[in-house]
């Protein structure tokens, strides 16, 4: 089955969410009813027939709630074993949550090497082919527990985008901390201005990222949010950032309320998701 959003025909989605939304900031402690909110928004997007995939964050976090560092771990062999016991938590929360709604979850946990190597990139798009075909909704994150090479990948904009290439979807929304791409910071800026539609990538719109110091952060936190839009409308998927404050803006989304920024789909033929992999990303 299919559902039009902004004039095309969807089949197949990626959402991705990041810890800061999953968590209440005074605590660090899970957000269950946005967490709860969220699961029941991609129940309901499954109910409409489309394929449904999320790619959350979240692990090392939960874990390390669970263990009771009182400080984000500083050295890879603690991240990772926050990342073994916070990973195992936060899917024991998605799957009773998604099980209330008779939906069934099923984890995908990905490294660098699963989408560079031709064998494995091929393993994981059948998995998630026959999780699709058994109508199983995948939660995908960085293998971050064994993998030292895949804590340098860098974050799940970036591997949602992968995903979205790898599984052929037709529309990527990052849920973030913002509403979208600005004309300029808006945090610094109170004229800047959203912008609403993003019909090509070029060197003007990829230059926001690396206007402001620490370029890391870029506009409004744009920098990694650039390279997803890269990613999926080169692989011919179109890309909405929305603020993720709430989970609700999904439902907005898919009645085609004007929210967000829309990156058109661009498909280039000659994109490569191994070769982009390896010339960018070392």
């Amino acid at each position: 089955m299919e559902c039009t959003v902004h004039g095309k025909k969807r089949k197949r989605i990626v959402v991705k969410i990041g810890s800061s939304s999953l968590q209440h900031q005074e605590t660090g402690d899970m957000n269950l009813i946005k967490i709860e909110r969220l699961v029941r928004e991609l129940c309901d997007l499954r109910n409409r027939g489309l394929d449904v995939c999320l790619v959350s964050s979240g692990a090392i976090a939960a874990g390390r709630k669970t263990i009771g560092l009182k400080e984000r771990p500083q050295n890879i062999a603690t991240k990772q074993a926050c990342a073994a016991v916070g990973q195992a938590k936060l899917m024991m929360v998605y799957q009773k949550m998604f099980a209330e709604y008779n939906q069934i979850a099923g984890q995908v946990l990905m490294t660098k090497n699963t989408m560079i190597n031709n064998v494995s990139r091929k393993n994981a798009q059948n998995t998630f082919e026959e999780l699709f075909h058994l109508g199983v909704i995948p939660i995908v994150n960085e293998n971050d527990t064994v993998s030292t090479y895949e804590m340098h990948f860098g974050d799940n904009d970036t591997l949602s985008a992968l995903v979205a290439s790898l599984i052929g979807a037709d529309l990527l929304i990052l849920l973030s901390d913002i509403d979208g791409l600005f004309t300029d910071d808006p945090h610094k800026n109170p004229d800047a201005k959203l912008i609403p539609v993003v019909e090509k990538l070029d060197d003007k719109i990829l230059n926001m990222a690396k206007d402001s110091t620490g370029s890391d952060v870029g506009t409004g936190g744009m920098a990694t949010k650039l390279t997803a839009a890269h990613i999926a409308t080169y692989s011919g998927a179109d890309m909405i950032i929305a603020n993720g404050k709430d989970v609700g803006v999904l439902y907005k989304i898919f009645e085609n309320d004007d929210v967000g920024t829309l990156f058109l789909a661009n498909k280039n033929d000659d994109f490569y998701i191994a070769d982009y992999i390896e010339e960018s990303m070392g």
